[in-house]
């Protein structure tokens, strides 16, 4: 059906905005427009504004913006052309007319309305007929009450092959074999489908109707009384042109104005989930239809809320749900937009735990949720026994592989920082202080006075240095600090995390990292001898004085400006890739990639500014003119401001 802007443009002329976002939203008149507490997202004071005379709206909180047509889309969860016509009604106007297939289409559309919504009405009344009662105690033993029953339209299909056929004799069954309601079996013998023998497609099963957003009936899922050998426990429509499985999600036209009031909405695995929980007063969970979640339900549950909480049963085949729902939105990720997961206990189900434990309890698993990069770490973590360093290697490579279907360039590189960071701590974790050192590398009373070192470790560190590691040390930050752990051993596994994300984010650095982590796992607990003399590990330049290079320094002052020093050298790559990503967003973001550069350039210079202060701090000691030790401005050496 063709709209021309033309008439778009006179709909929304004709429809006054406010009078529309009245009906579920409390406005407050504010001078020329309006202002109400968002509906999209919650918050305490209005930042949510209509402008009828500008014929759109604005949240300035989480910037939902559009004009009448996408409120009903994005707020009512339409189609667009169920808007226009809902719309077009109010205003007096006449939808174009389509063109003839499209007019054929509409037509046939509507017989699959009428048919499905008469399947409803007689599903509903054998429910309530004596052929019903098995499915009535069913109820009962759920703990179903008629207001539930009656509220989510429940029915029953007689174990009988032509029962529905024969109730709706007078539609054409064709349309109800279109419709998913009958199966027509293949005869081959026939030239085309008149003449073909159908059945009912749902036979003693409890009936369920499945709603559209105008809460339009336009498919059915049943589910067996008994659990039997052989028999799906649970039968849903096929699609057909009102219904797409992948397109459709259970409830959704009830838990949609439940979670603009409750600002979530929940994901759980079947209809008789969203049922349960109702039941106990959660209102706004829905499910998928029998299938994984797809694509287009994602977006259809972030057009509720940025973050859903997809909650699956505590199994195995729960867990596996969770882990394709997580992949799958990895490549759809964007900001501000997510999943979140709640694993159930083991072996029970959302009605389980409502039955058991009562509603709290299910609520305060709600409220904290795992996100997805927790899921997918935790997921691929444990998948599989890591035993070797082959397995740790294919835990790395699973991990890399999903951040790399990552779309979002910014989501993607902080996800694979994020990885690399678990999988280094988690591969290479600081261990247990072993038994002392041998005799030859301690120092007298552990004071870091005079380098102890064995032949081994110096050929060790001559054969690492030699291979151009000395190259990643043009940096002085880098090559002080390295050079502080090696002289305070001691504060090497405190501050293991802060050199594995170093060794990530500067490669050039990782097997002197390695080195120091190796040989602090052999001190003795208080040990404080440098392993490492000078001439191995390569000295800062000779115009720069840290605290904790010097002999006079105090070893307390000199161990905290260590770790500020650590702190601020594993942060300054970190920024400046983030400076490369703003960068790279001029072209798509010019304004926020200009605001999110300069304020990450400003730190840059504060970390900079910082290490010189540092650097400088023992200027006027006399202890650090001695001969042979470290002075000058580490600030000028490497401090390459950034120009716009």
């Amino acid at each position: 059906m063709a709209l021309s802007p033309q008439w778009l443009d006179e709909l929304r002329a004709r429809v006054t905005l406010s009078s529309v976002i009245m009906r579920t939203v409390k406005l407050t008149r504010a001078g020329r427009e309006w202002k109400a507490c968002c509906p999209f997202h919650q918050e305490k004071s209005p930042s949510f504004t209509v402008n009828d005379q500008k014929g759109f709206y604005h949240c300035f909180g989480c910037q939902a913006h559009g004009d009448v047509i996408s409120w009903m889309t994005d707020s009512q969860g339409l189609s667009f052309m169920d808007a226009v016509k809902e719309l077009a009604a109010q205003a007096g106007m006449e939808v174009p007319a389509p063109s003839p297939r499209e007019a054929q289409a509409a037509q046939q559309r509507a017989g699959l309305h009428d048919v499905c919504g008469a399947a409803q009405q007689w599903f509903v009344a054998q429910l309530a007929s004596p052929a019903g009662k098995a499915a009535r105690d069913y109820l009962k033993r759920r703990g179903f009450n008629a207001r539930t029953v009656e509220r989510f339209g429940f029915g029953f299909a007689p174990d009988d092959r032509s029962a529905l056929k024969t109730a709706l004799a007078r539609f054409d069954e064709s349309l109800l074999v279109e419709a998913g309601l009958l199966i027509q079996v293949d005869d081959p013998g026939s030239r085309s489908g008149a003449g073909k023998p159908s059945y009912d497609r749902f036979r003693g099963r409890l009936m369920l109707p499945i709603q559209d957003a105008r809460e339009r009936v336009i498919g059915f899922g049943g589910r067996v009384l008994e659990d039997r050998d052989g028999v799906a426990k649970y039968l849903n429509s096929p699609d057909t042109p009102l219904f797409d499985k992948g397109r459709t999600l259970y409830n959704l036209h009830r838990a949609g104005p439940a979670s603009r009031k409750s600002g979530r909405v929940v994901v759980v695995e079947g209809y008789m989930d969203v049922i349960a929980l109702a039941a106990a007063g959660i209102d706004d969970a829905v499910a998928p239809m029998g299938t994984a979640l797809t694509e287009q339900q994602i977006e259809l549950l972030w057009r509720l809320v940025d973050k859903p909480v997809l909650c699956f049963d505590g199994d195995n085949a729960g867990r596996r749900a969770a882990m394709k729902a997580a992949l799958r939105a990895l490549p759809l990720l964007r900001p501000g937009h997510s999943l979140q997961f709640v694993q159930l206990p083991s072996g029970m189900d959302p009605d389980d735990v409502v039955k058991s434990q009562g509603k709290q309890a299910m609520e305060a698993m709600l409220a904290a949720p795992v996100p997805l990069l927790d899921l997918v770490w935790q997921m691929e973590r444990d998948a599989a026994p890591l035993a070797s360093p082959e397995d740790k290697a294919g835990l790395k490579a699973r991990l890399m592989a999903h951040a790399d279907g990552i779309a979002h360039p910014d989501i993607k590189a902080l996800y694979r920082r994020e990885w690399l960071e678990r999988y280094s701590v988690f591969a290479f974790p600081p261990r247990e202080a072993r038994s002392a050192m041998p005799a030859r590398w301690q120092g007298k009373g552990g004071k870091p006075s005079t380098p102890v070192q064995s032949p081994e470790m110096t050929a060790r560190l001559r054969q690492m240095t030699r291979g151009g590691t000395r190259g990643a040390f043009r940096d002085a930050l880098a090559q002080a600090v390295l050079g502080g752990l090696a002289r305070y051993p001691d504060q090497i596994e405190r501050h293991a995390e802060h050199l594995l994300r170093l060794s990530i984010s500067v490669p050039e650095t990782a097997p002197v990292v390695d080195l120091l982590l190796q040989a602090a796992e052999g001190l003795e607990a208080g040990a404080g001898a440098p392993i490492s003399p000078a001439g191995i590990l390569p000295p800062p330049p000779d115009n720069t004085r840290f605290t904790f290079l010097g002999e006079g320094s105090d070893p307390d002052d000199a161990r905290e400006d260590l770790a500020e020093a650590i702190a601020l050298l594993v942060e300054k790559p970190e920024l400046e890739d983030a400076i490369a990503a703003a960068t790279a967003r001029f072209d798509s973001d010019p304004e926020g990639a200009f605001a999110e550069q300069q304020r990450l350039r400003k730190r840059k210079l504060e970390i900079e500014e910082r290490i010189g202060q540092m650097a400088r701090k023992r200027a006027s000691a006399p202890a650090a003119e001695s001969k042979g030790h470290i002075a000058g401005d580490a600030h000028n050496s490497h401090g390459d401001k950034e120009t716009d």
